[in-house]
């Protein structure tokens, strides 16, 4: 299984070619640069690791939440290439992509949409909660009913950190186990169903839209 992962929600944008469960090529750029230097990126890795458009099995790319411009951009190319290569397109949430590589029964995983505001879910033996918005509320919201203990946390800011650790909770924040965030888009990508259709992957921007459409 050859596997194309691209990835723009979680800052910056990068690409990466599994082959075989193995990284073959990654690469990340720092910055919004998804739209100027994104597809050159992903020439890039597929030119290093020796990779042709033929012989990509798939394509996975992160679906958000997180970066409200470089998830837009990096989609956008996702279901362009994925129609115009005739390839499968798999659609990673940016909580497994900090999650993978983990095996971790409880977990808070936090993702920076922009200052002040996170999307967050909590997971636990089987159940799942998510919430988005203002750093509080979210981490609130995703947390109720849930008592002060020892806390495993990915990618949370320190404001979220903060908020957590006055709240009771004993935190050991963890960092992603493996980068870029395209490689694990490319791996989680190599073992997951793909869409039946380029429509169903969406974007998951987290928070609602701040503009709203009048009613007339």
């Amino acid at each position: 299984m050859i596997t194309l992962g691209i990835e723009g929600a979680l800052g910056g944008f990068s690409a990466a070619v599994a082959r075989n469960d193995e990284i073959a090529s990654a690469a990340a750029l720092e910055g919004n640069v998804a739209l100027e230097a994104g597809l050159s990126a992903v020439h890039s890795v597929m030119q290093s690791a020796g990779v042709s458009i033929a012989a990509l099995d798939r394509l996975a790319v992160g679906i958000g939440p997180g970066s409200f411009t470089g998830l837009r951009i990096t989609i956008a190319y996702a279901k362009s290439l994925a129609q115009a290569w005739r390839l499968p397109l798999v659609g990673i949430s940016s909580f497994d992509v900090l999650e993978y590589g983990f095996n971790i029964e409880r977990v808070l995983t936090v993702v920076v949409g922009r200052p002040g505001v996170i999307s967050a879910r909590y997971r636990s033996a089987g159940a799942v909660a998510c919430a988005s918005g203002p750093t509080l509320e979210a981490l609130r919201t995703v947390l109720e009913g849930i008592p002060p203990a020892a806390l495993d946390v990915l990618g949370a800011p320190e404001d979220a950190l903060a908020a957590l650790a006055e709240a009771g909770f004993a935190v050991k924040s963890l960092s992603a186990k493996v980068a870029p965030s395209a490689a694990a888009v490319a791996l989680a990508g190599s073992s997951l169903p793909p869409a039946a259709t380029f429509h169903e992957v969406r974007a998951d921007y987290g928070e609602a839209p701040a503009a709203k459409v009048p009613k007339f």
